[in-house]
């Protein structure tokens, strides 16, 4: 995934509101701008740290520029949720992500029940199918990276339909997008979240594929690169 503009260099203030952060330009201006996270991005946030921004061409939009990627220990970090999930299907169609081949089609935003609906469904030919939702991953501790960075109740339930899924006979995966380049693993994050690891045992030992990318970002674009192995225990 390539950014479409020159992203704008800045220095981090603060994050707050969950969506807004705060940053100081080159030139010494400070701007309030979009923050698409809706975790803690703990880890993510250090005062003075670089980031880089994209600017939206609506001229509606009451914050024009958007928060896209924080460096911390010298290492870029995409914190842009609302990208994720077109990385991920890139990546699925360029065939990188082995698991979930043949990739025939792939339908997005797939309601599966009354109050959920999944990221993606992957036609695999044949009338196989694999019903998928994706997660953005920020947050590392050494070379392991951790989900959730909050506690989510939204993800809990999705495990739940995943497993659903699974136990009619579908195929089902949960994938964890990790959008930085410094993890060799990935664990969920026990302390965090008790709740959600419990349920991803549960829908691991139900069938449901829990799998780990790892995506290098950079100023000039995205691309995911690397399976991870999972550590459940």
């Amino acid at each position: 995934m390539k950014f479409a503009q020159e992203l704008i260099p800045a220095r981090m203030i603060r994050r707050y509101r969950r969506f807004l952060a705060d940053v100081r330009l080159v030139d010494g201006d400070e701007l309030t701008v979009h923050c698409p996270n809706s975790g803690s991005m703990r880890g993510c946030v250090e005062p003075g740290g670089a980031v880089l921004l994209s600017r939206s061409a609506n001229p509606g939009r009451k914050y024009p520029h958007t928060l896209e990627l924080v460096q911390v220990g010298g290492v870029w970090i995409g914190i842009n949720t609302a990208r994720t999930n077109a990385l991920v299907r890139e990546a699925i169609a360029a065939g990188v992500i082995g698991e979930l081949q043949p990739a025939a089609a792939i339908r997005a935003e797939v309601r599966v029940s009354a109050r959920s609906r999944l990221d993606f469904l992957i036609e695999h030919g044949g009338g196989r199918q694999t019903y998928l939702e994706v997660k953005n991953c920020t947050l590392a501790e050494g070379r392991v990276a951790l989900f959730p960075d909050a506690v989510t109740s939204r993800g809990a339930r999705h495990l739940e339909e995943l497993l659903a899924l699974r136990q009619a006979g579908a195929g089902a995966a949960v994938l964890f997008c990790v959008q930085r380049g410094d993890t060799d693993h990935f664990r969920p994050a026990t302390a965090i979240d008790p709740a959600y690891v419990a349920g991803l045992a549960r829908a691991a030992a139900g069938g449901v594929q829990v799998l780990a990318y790892r995506a290098t970002p950079s100023p000039e674009g995205i691309t995911v690169t690397t399976r991870l192995p999972v550590v459940l225990r």
